[in-house]
């Protein structure tokens, strides 16, 4: 059903799907949803977007679907962006869909003004993708060599050696001009190759999100706000389980991967006792390693409870961008991300998710992703990591490519 689902949403100009792929990922959320078409919008710029963005979550209770982009961050600080941009995604986009499906294992739940008349179109859909052979063979490219990108690292270690910072989150990009491929097929291959929990494929017009993402961001239930960062990976070696575990202890008990963890969580802490009652952050899990089809990953939860009246730009502002793609202290890692890295990050590292009509929301982090634009024929994905005083350059440059295979090996 979720194959027919793509191949009807497709019809759309935007459209935005959800899926966590059976993950038992806690808090739990839905298991795959859908939001197709657009019946409001809203479209901005970093300026004064989070008090717009507000006055249009206020105008009527509804399911909305979209994005922050990571330039945000050039309205909640006093920050630029200069890089190039061939991708074009706005800073913040969230639509009301004109059709919204829920999946879960055993039912489908429509709500549209015809629920019945999509369900027919639904079950008469094809399973096969119609331009699935519309691509051409890709000539990827790394934005850096590694000799630069080792040098950069060793730059940015004198940094924290002067005390600029303690951890910086540094991007490389891969990308490739003249791509042509079918979007709804490549999603299909990457998260058949790597499915994960806050995984996404997105349209916005002639831009395209495919994402396989195992962060979240930040979720709201109720009065509780939670957020569950990403320090730490090694890969999975799926064909020796002996290493594979060798691997994942190594992981668990790595003091570089543990101090990476703890100071990203000492910075989700800090970002949501601005919002929630006084004494009510807490961290529920610390180090935590859970298993993707590629890496094994260390996980950390925070919780609280939010202030009375919190609304969501406030709670935004206070969060955004998320510390695990920065790095701490925020504004002026953001300040070093900006003075080195060539492109700009734009939806990468920024978040695509849903808020429902009761005020609840779950965003992810905009992760191991194909980014497309379709007009410039122009295919990006960005991988990175978190550096610190023990970093080792080129041990950073491997774990960089280990993040970027997946999108690599279903490209080529």
């Amino acid at each position: 059903m979720k194959i027919k689902v793509l191949n009807w949403a497709k019809q759309f100009s935007t459209f935005c799907m959800l899926d966590n792929h059976l993950y038992a990922i806690e808090p739990h959320t839905e298991e795959c949803i859908i939001g197709a078409g657009i019946r409001r919008e809203l479209r901005l710029q970093a300026g004064h977007a989070l008090p717009a963005l507000q006055s249009f979550i206020r105008e009527e209770k509804s399911w909305l679907f979209g994005h922050l982009g990571y330039d945000l961050k050039n309205e909640i600080e006093n920050l630029t962006s200069s890089g190039k941009d061939n991708l074009l995604f706005p800073d913040v986009y969230f639509f009301e869909p004109e059709v919204i499906i829920q999946l879960t294992k055993k039912t489908i739940h429509i709500t549209a003004a015809q629920p019945e008349k999509v369900y027919e179109d639904l079950c008469k859909m094809d399973l096969s993708s119609e331009e699935k052979n519309r691509r051409n063979k890709l000539q990827v490219q790394s934005r850096l060599t590694k000799e630069e990108y080792v040098k950069t690292i060793e730059a940015l270690q004198k940094h924290i050696v002067r005390g600029d910072c303690y951890e910086i989150n540094f991007c490389n990009e891969f990308f490739a001009t003249d791509a042509l491929i079918d979007p709804l097929s490549v999603y299909q291959q990457l998260t058949a190759y790597s499915p994960n929990p806050f995984a996404a494929i997105y349209r916005l017009e002639n831009k395209w999100l495919l994402c396989a993402s195992p962060e979240r961001y930040l979720g709201k239930k109720g009065k509780t706000i939670f957020s569950q960062p990403i320090k730490g990976t090694s890969k999975r070696m799926s064909s020796n389980i002996n290493a594979d575990e060798e691997n994942k202890r190594a992981l668990r008990e790595s003091r570089k991967e543990q101090a990476e963890n703890v100071m990203v969580v000492d910075l989700v802490r800090n970002d949501l006792s601005k919002i929630c009652e006084e004494g009510s952050v807490k961290v529920d899990e610390l180090f935590g390693i859970y298993s993707f089809p590629q890496v094994h990953q260390m996980i950390s939860t925070i919780s609280g409870t939010l202030q009375e009246k919190m609304d969501f730009a406030s709670i935004i502002r206070a969060t955004f961008p998320m510390g695990s793609m920065t790095g701490a202290p925020k504004k002026r890692v953001m300040e070093l991300i900006e003075q080195y890295e060539i492109t700009k990050r734009g939806i990468f590292s920024g978040s695509v998710g849903y808020l429902t009509p009761e005020g609840d929301f779950d965003l992810n982090v905009v992760i191991r992703s194909i980014l497309y634009n379709a007009d410039k024929n122009y295919l990006s994905f960005p991988a990175g990591s978190g550096i610190t005083f023990y970093s080792q350059p080129e041990k950073e440059w491997e774990e960089c490519l280990m993040k970027a295979e997946a999108m690599k090996k279903v490209l080529e």
